[in-house]
């Protein structure tokens, strides 16, 4: 069992950033893929981005490629994600999740926890 905890939303201006932090407890993240995804208000949780256990196979969004980034620390037992240039269509509730498979991917199913989720709201 793992239990997930995003951190690191906010109310920020367009054009500026903010970087997620999603916290593992329970077991040791090294042996999941991890991805985050998003809900904006009336619409449905996307994909955002993912990356392998080892640091690999790292995928995007096309909205969010060449502005996020997405990162682990797996000593640390916490990825992140690194949104720079945000605009106020990122708005949305950030969820992090673990996979028990290599490749996480960009399909819901294939995770098998799930955080809260933290708010991040772009301003014009």
């Amino acid at each position: 069992q793992v239990q997930l905890v995003e951190s690191g939303g906010g109310l920020v201006q367009a054009g500026g950033s903010l970087r997620l932090s999603c916290a593992a407890s329970g077991r040791t993240l090294n042996i999941y893929s991890m991805g985050w995804f998003r809900q904006a208000p009336g619409k449905e949780r996307e994909f955002v981005a993912t990356i392998g256990w080892s640091g690999g196979d790292i995928y995007y969004a096309d909205s969010v490629k060449g502005r996020f980034t997405i990162s682990r620390d797996n000593a640390k037992n916490t990825v992140y994600l690194q949104m720079n240039s945000l605009r106020p269509e990122d708005t949305a509730v950030y969820s992090c999740a673990a996979s028990r498979l290599r490749v996480g991917g960009t399909g819901q199913n294939r995770y098998d926890y799930w955080g809260q989720g933290t708010q991040v709201i772009v301003s014009s």
